[in-house]
């Protein structure tokens, strides 16, 4: 498969405080990629410099064969870029219909998100800040369902949230990678992750500690990890 998302040699901070020390990074078209390591690792400001929330201080970040570099994020969403952040990333004040229409644009069908998530279809008519967190994290994945993006950042989708949740939510995600979505899952948590990806990076204190197939792991020790078994 192409490469259609490369990293290299990419540096990025917070004023003085640099984060991520120098990142090699490739991702294949139609792939699952996940991004693991423990909490302060730099999963999430990874997501946020490829999605142009954070400006790169040196390297190259490359989509789709041109470097991103001065492309605003609005303009990445337009070309088929999408980020769920860990926060969800929805309308609070807003209803869980309208939402769904934001959220689909142009497109008048919402039965893909219904498909997915039947509970929304009963929540129309509710404020979407007040849904449970699971519901609410059901809704920023309908996102990725009504807007069909051609690459999927997706930041900690199971923080917080039951198992049962957890598994529909990973459903949907296995789902989006069959169809084609290229997608970079960031997660904390090693099992789903794991069973979906079809490549694993491994974040270390702003560095790639591991990179590889998820059947090579077994056996590793993992920075913030217990030894990996499959």
């Amino acid at each position: 498969m192409s490469v259609v998302l490369s990293l290299r040699d990419v540096r990025v901070g917070y004023g003085a405080v640099e984060v991520l020390h120098g990142i090699d990074l490739d991702v294949a078209a139609g792939s699952l990629t996940a991004l693991l390591g423990p909490n302060g690792a730099g999963k999430t400001t990874l997501l946020s410099a490829v999605a142009g929330l954070l400006p790169v201080q040196s390297g190259r970040i490359s989509w789709r064969d041109g470097d991103i570099a001065g492309m605003p994020p609005d303009e990445r969403a337009r070309q088929g870029m999408l980020l769920i952040p860990e926060r969800r990333g929805i309308f609070g004040t807003l209803s869980v219909r309208d939402n769904l229409q934001v959220f689909a644009g142009h497109r008048a069908d919402l039965s893909a998100a219904f498909d997915a998530f039947p509970i929304l279809g009963k929540r129309l008519d509710q404020e979407a800040g007040s849904l449970s967190g699971g519901e609410q994290q059901m809704l920023a994945m309908s996102r990725a369902l009504l807007s069909s993006p051609t690459l999927l950042l997706l930041d900690e989708i199971s923080i917080g949230l039951a198992p049962r949740v957890t598994r529909l939510l990973f459903d949907v995600v296995a789902g989006l990678a069959a169809a084609g979505t290229t997608v970079v899952l960031v997660e904390q948590y090693l099992s789903d992750a794991l069973r979906l990806a079809d490549v694993v990076y491994v974040l270390s204190r702003g560095e790639v500690a591991f990179a590889g197939e998820p059947s090579e792991l077994a056996g590793r020790d993992l920075p913030g990890y217990v030894t990996v078994k499959t």
